[in-house]
C-alpha cells in the first residue's frame, strides 16, 4: 500500500492514546509529511498503562511535542472505564458492536477533539488526526463518519482559525473504513511496533493485557486474520 507524502511542513495534531489504532494513525500522519504534535489524555481511565505507552511512542517517533491533558471524566462516571463498573469479559468478538457497550465513555471523543481544536488554533494547525473506526469497532456512536463530519462542520463555524484565517480545519480519520486486520497490516507496512502499544481495558498490574475484554478480543482477531500473533501475548 502506498502512502504519498502530501503535506510536508504542515502541522497536525494526532490524538494519541498509546493504543493500536492511534499509534497507526501517528505513523500515517508522519509518512504523509505532517509535523506531528501528539495529544494524550489522562481522564480518570482505569487503564493508565496506555499513557505510559503513549509517552514512549511519542518519544520514539520524534514528534515535535507531546502533551497530556488532565481531565476527570470519572467525576461523571457512567462507563466501565471511568466508574466502579466491571469491564465486560464475556462477549465473543463476533458479538461486539451489536449495541453500545458499557465501556463507552460519554462524550469522550467530543471532549478530546475540542481540546485538539483549541491547540490547533494556537499552533496553528489545520489538521487533526483521530483513530476512530466504523467497521471493526465496539459500537461507539462517536466513531461514526457522520459524527466526524458534524464535528468538522462545527469546528469551522466556531473558531477564528476556521472563520477568519482562510484555513479550514480538517478532521482526518484514516482508519474509519478499515477492519482491525487492515489497520494492523497498514501499521506493519509503516514499521509500527505493536509490542509497544496498549489496547486492553483491564490490564494486569504489570501492564499485560487481560486477553478477554472487548478491546483485547478485537485486537486478537485482527492479528489472527493476518495469520500473526499479537506481540503482547507472545
Amino acid at each position: 500500500m502506498s502512502h504519498e507524502v502530501s503535506a510536508t511542513g504542515k502541522n497536525a495534531i494526532v490524538l494519541l492514546s498509546g493504543g493500536l489504532d492511534s499509534t497507526t494513525v501517528l505513523a500515517i500522519a508522519k509518512v504523509q509529511g505532517f509535523q506531528v504534535y501528539a495529544l494524550s489524555f489522562s481522564y480518570g481511565q482505569r487503564h493508565q498503562q496506555e499513557l505510559e505507552c503513549a509517552r514512549h511512542i511519542a518519544k520514539q517517533q520524534n514528534v515535535v511535542e507531546h502533551r497530556t491533558a488532565q481531565l476527570d471524566l470519572a467525576l461523571f462516571g457512567g462507563s466501565a472505564l471511568t466508574d466502579d463498573i466491571e469491564v465486560p469479559k464475556t462477549a465473543a468478538a463476533q458479538q461486539i458492536g451489536q449495541k453500545i457497550p458499557i465501556t463507552y465513555v460519554p462524550a469522550r471523543n467530543t471532549i478530546f477533539l475540542s481540546y485538539a481544536l483549541a491547540w490547533a488554533e494556537v499552533l496553528p494547525a489545520q489538521d487533526i488526526f483521530i483513530g476512530v473506526n466504523a467497521l471493526d469497532f465496539s459500537g461507539y456512536p462517536d466513531c461514526r463518519p457522520d459524527y466526524i463530519a458534524a464535528f468538522e462542520h462545527m469546528a469551522n463555524l466556531a473558531t477564528r482559525l476556521g472563520t477568519e484565517s482562510g484555513m479550514p480545519l480538517k478532521i482526518h480519520t484514516p482508519l474509519i473504513k478499515l477492519s482491525k486486520a487492515q489497520i494492523i497490516q497498514q501499521g506493519l507496512e509503516l514499521g509500527v511496533d505493536y509490542g509497544q502499544t496498549s489496547t486492553c481495558y483491564a490490564p494486569q498490574a504489570d501492564g499485560k493485557p487481560c486477553g478477554e475484554c472487548e478491546a483485547c478480543r478485537l485486537r486478537q482477531r485482527g492479528f489472527k486474520q493476518l495469520g500473526l500473533s499479537d506481540p503482547l501475548l507472545s
